[in-house]
Order: C-alpha cells, then sequence, then structure tokens
C-alpha cells in the first residue's frame, strides 16, 4: 500500500529549504521557509518579490517577509522561482 503524506507535512519537510510561492495576485515570492502556521501563513527570508506590471517584471530583495495563507495560489518547493 501507498503511504500517504499530508499537505501541511510537506510544507513542514521545506522548512529551511528554498521556496517559489505564487499569490492569487500579480506577485511572487522566492525565499528561505522559515515557518508557518495552520492557515499556511509563512515567513521568508532572503527573500526576492517579483512583481508583475504593464510596463515588465519588478524584482525586489527583502530580509524577510509575512505572507498570508489566504492568497498563497501554489507553492513550489527547491525552485530559485521564476528565473529558474
Amino acid at each position: 500500500m501507498a503511504s500517504q503524506i499530508l499537505p501541511l507535512e510537506l510544507i513542514d519537510r521545506c522548512i529551511g529549504s528554498r521556496i517559489w510561492v505564487v499569490m492569487k495576485n500579480d506577485h511572487e515570492f522566492t525565499g528561505t521557509l522559515l515557518g508557518f502556521d495552520d492557515f499556511v501563513n509563512m515567513v521568508l527570508e532572503d527573500v526576492t518579490e517579483y512583481e508583475t506590471t504593464a510596463a515588465g517584471r519588478k524584482k525586489t530583495q527583502l530580509a524577510q517577509t509575512l505572507l498570508n495563507g489566504n492568497n498563497i495560489c501554489i507553492l513550489i518547493p527547491g525552485s530559485a522561482g521564476p528565473e529558474d
């Protein structure tokens, strides 16, 4: 029988590694996952924020950020982001 892994357990295994987070709006974040809670609110460090605008893609470096789990659309563990 195949073993099952729950979504929060998978996210827990990603703590300390790089993760790419795609938000519901035009923002994407890459960084090292420091932690999360039951609502999948996430704390990332060494963050790069990508914002898609009409003029093109804007890139911003941040030391740390807190992401609201309500706005997270996709999590891609081990990825360096859209430039990967």
